[in-house]
């Protein structure tokens, strides 16, 4: 029987103010859309919106700030620096507000409305990339700011920082594993930074080596996924542990884009882009069984895409 009932840690119960509402979010069953499954399939996804800075970022930012704190990597009034597509950001800034810690950003121009509004809100200094350059311009501006003063900026790099990935393996990969009570078959997961597929990935492995461990990207270099990366014309990031993928799916904008709506309208799910392609590759793989259960991650909710077009569509 699945509980959202999680044994809280030792450092969670000492953690002060916003940073204890981060994390054990629901885990939740897509019913209406996994109505053609075989009857002993189950898809779940985690509701990664219920963070307090509303998405799944909220636990690699905490776990970054916080490790960056104990080593005394801010001490002298630095700047925290890093680089973001949109959601890390606001997660940073959030935490960074609360914590009284001064934070600058590089984003591409590109990032959505919501977005800039929401940082500019919680008071981050934006620094604009590229907009051609999606979030690896974003990553090469923010080196470059740190190359010019070193002195005046912790650069975090979140894409290379071992705090991002620790952050689910501590966390996420523990909450899956407990709200289904060890019987999760199959892991689906998005790569951007790769950290949430590679610290579930390594901490579900661990438990049962039999649990199939499935990545899904873009199906282009040139793609409307927020938050997700084409890792063959993209950076890879360092973080990724190329070794754990069982298998690899890749979702084209448009049918990610088609789920979110189906989301909304049918499951009453609100929620973001990298979610409907979340969506999509885990109901493939359930297609494709005959039991098991299979639980995927969706990021964040929909607010902060309404801009988007595809909202029109009937």
């Amino acid at each position: 029987m699945l509980t959202n009932v999680i044994p809280k840690t030792r450092s969670e119960l000492t953690l002060p103010g916003l940073e204890a509402a981060v994390g054990n979010t629901p885990l939740l069953p897509l019913q209406r859309l996994g109505a053609d499954l075989s009857p002993d399939v189950q898809v779940y996804a985690k509701a990664e919106w219920f963070n307090p800075g509303g998405s799944i970022k909220d636990r690699p930012a905490f776990n970054i700030l916080r490790t960056a704190l104990e080593r005394g990597e801010l001490e002298g009034g630095k700047r925290f620096l890093d680089s973001t597509s949109g959601n890390m950001g606001i997660s940073y800034a959030t935490f960074a507000a609360a914590l009284g810690i001064p934070l600058t950003l590089a984003i591409p121009s590109s990032a959505s409305p919501e977005r800039f509004a929401i940082l500019q809100a919680l008071g981050a200094e934006l620094k604009l990339s590229d907009p051609l350059e999606s979030s690896d311009g974003a990553i090469h501006l923010a080196q470059q700011i740190y190359a010019v003063d070193p002195q005046r900026y912790y650069y975090a790099n979140q894409y290379q920082n071992d705090a991002n990935w620790q952050a689910h393996y501590l966390g996420t990969g523990p909450e899956i594993w407990h709200q289904t009570g060890g019987q999760v078959t199959h892991f689906v997961c998005g790569l951007g930074t790769t950290g949430t597929f590679t610290g579930v990935g390594r901490y579900l492995a661990e438990q049962n080596p039999d649990i199939r461990l499935i990545s899904m990207q873009p199906d282009s270099a040139f793609h409307g996924l927020e938050g997700l990366k084409h890792l063959e014309t993209a950076a890879v990031p360092g973080i990724y542990d190329d070794s754990l993928p069982d298998w690899q799916l890749t979702v084209s904008t448009e049918t990610a884009q088609e789920m979110t709506l189906r989301l909304a309208r049918e499951e009453g799910l609100f929620v973001g882009v990298s979610s409907g392609a979340a969506a999509v590759a885990a109901l493939n793989i359930a297609r494709g069984l005959d039991e098991g259960i299979v639980v995927t991650v969706f990021p964040d909710a929909g607010y902060k895409y309404l801009s988007e077009r595809f909202w029109e569509s009937a």
